[in-house]
């Protein structure tokens, strides 16, 4: 079955809205590498509107241009791309098509196809119903060191909690950390009286 991983910039606050106003200062080959490593090895992209519109609107041009970043832009045109919309859509980026029917199933229909790593990019609605539904693999953040204080947070409000285990981290050089998470089983109840056995005692 393929695996589908979904990497975001971050704020440590949790802000994860227009990270081009704040995430290009923190950006190295180390981030740049990171990125690559998910977004640019995967040959399948499952994105939201506003995100394709995003990348559509800037890769192929940056693509046909034939600058520094010209071969990660042909990477991404390259890569099969699928949209995730309520409107029905039409492309001109190349290898673009839109998911149809009901998410779960054409999401789990997708996990099941002969191919490699299905990367998100943002994306943070489709994120959210991957996560709901147990159909996302990985969950990789990029956490900048700054506050941003405003925007869109990864995680909505909810009564239900979103467990999830830590499988590796890296520190970059401009403090930011790259952390990768997969779902994890339920966490145990617990309460004070549980944790107060961990905290130091006089003969310690």
């Amino acid at each position: 079955m393929r695996k589908i991983t979904a990497s975001l910039f971050i704020s440590l606050d949790g802000v994860v809205e227009a990270p081009d106003q704040w995430h290009f200062p923190y950006f190295n080959d180390e981030m740049g590498a990171a990125v690559d490593a998910g977004l640019g090895a995967a040959d399948t992209l499952l994105i939201g509107r506003r995100t394709y519109d995003s990348f559509a609107g800037a890769w192929p041009d940056r693509e046909a241009a034939g600058g520094e970043d010209a071969h990660f832009a042909k990477k991404l045109g390259d890569a099969r791309k699928i949209v995730l919309s309520r409107q029905n859509l039409s492309f001109t980026w190349r290898n673009s098509e839109q998911l149809k029917g009901d998410f779960a199933d054409a999401v789990t229909a997708l996990k099941n196809e002969p191919g490699g790593d299905i990367a998100l990019s943002g994306s943070v609605s489709v994120v959210r119903q991957l996560m709901a539904h147990g159909l996302l693999d990985e969950l990789h953040l990029l956490v900048h060191p700054i506050a941003v204080r405003k925007g869109m947070r990864l995680f909505d409000e909810s009564e239900t909690t979103i467990p999830l285990k830590l499988l590796s981290s890296a520190t970059f050089s401009t403090g930011v950390l790259h952390l990768v998470y997969a779902p994890a089983e339920s966490t145990a109840d617990a309460t004070y009286e549980d944790a107060k056995t961990h905290l130091p005692r006089d003969d310690q």
